[in-house]
């Protein structure tokens, strides 16, 4: 089954749609889908992923933001495929700064092999646990990185992989990969969150943070401040720079 793309905020009485399952890393992207998750009925269960990241930043945020936004659930799961190394956010490798936005198309160092695959797999599992038909992922093909698993073509494939896979699909469940914000632009994202009451200064999206301060450099922090300027939204972000 193809993947569904929801781009929906109109509210909904919490709990009238069932429960989903929001990937939830602590940053801009995913809290915002859990608030419009959230917002569109959806009673929500969020999963966090302690994968071997240098630091643990967005693993806190990720919990504090779920218990903010009225998730009815929240875990972190284990999992440490930075145990294999080769990305910049688990091995001691030197994240990019200070890139040209043109420059980010290409596949960079910071992106961590197969990650979305193993974490949307996962994800489905707890959605099967508690026969949650609906998935929420905040990945983006508008202001992305160049990462491969951002991309409609693979959350449309592992939508199907999906429904072939699991006794949730084979017994005529249809399972939905929601994501919302794939066509948004940064900005667009940020006004929508802030139009949902998403209070950005509690999220972190920074790659390489420094004492606890987003370095402002990476591409994330990049990508995050411009979203901001160009929304028109002041940002809450404390940079190291």
């Amino acid at each position: 089954m193809p993947a569904e793309t929801d781009n929906s905020t109109t509210p909904s009485a919490p709990g009238t749609k069932g429960h989903a399952v929001v990937l939830l890393s602590g940053g801009l992207d995913s809290t915002t889908v859990l608030a419009m998750a959230a917002s569109q009925g959806y009673t929500c269960h969020t999963i966090a992923f302690d994968y071997g990241q240098r630091h643990r930043n967005e693993l806190a945020a990720s919990e504090i933001l779920s218990t903010k936004l009225g998730a009815a659930s929240h875990r972190v799961f284990p999992i440490n495929i930075g145990a294999f190394g080769g990305s910049a956010l688990t091995a001691d490798i030197e994240v990019p700064k200070g890139r040209d936005e043109s420059a980010m198309t290409d596949i960079p160092i910071t992106y961590v092999p197969a990650r979305n695959l193993v974490f949307l797999s996962i994800a489905m599992a707890l959605a099967e646990t508690l026969g949650a038909k609906d998935l929420f992922i905040g990945v983006n093909a508008v202001d992305y990185s160049g990462y491969p698993d951002c991309r409609p073509e693979f959350i449309e494939s592992f939508a199907t992989t999906a429904n072939l896979a699991t006794k949730l699909g084979v017994d005529g469940n249809a399972i939905r990969v929601h994501t919302p914000l794939m066509e948004m632009t940064k900005a667009e994202i940020v006004q929508a969150g802030v139009a949902l009451g998403v209070d950005y200064a509690m999220t972190h999206s920074c790659y390489d943070p420094i004492e606890g301060k987003a370095c402002g450099e990476c591409d994330s922090c990049i990508l995050r401040s411009r979203g901001f300027e160009q929304a028109g939204i002041q940002d809450p972000t404390v940079y190291a720079r």
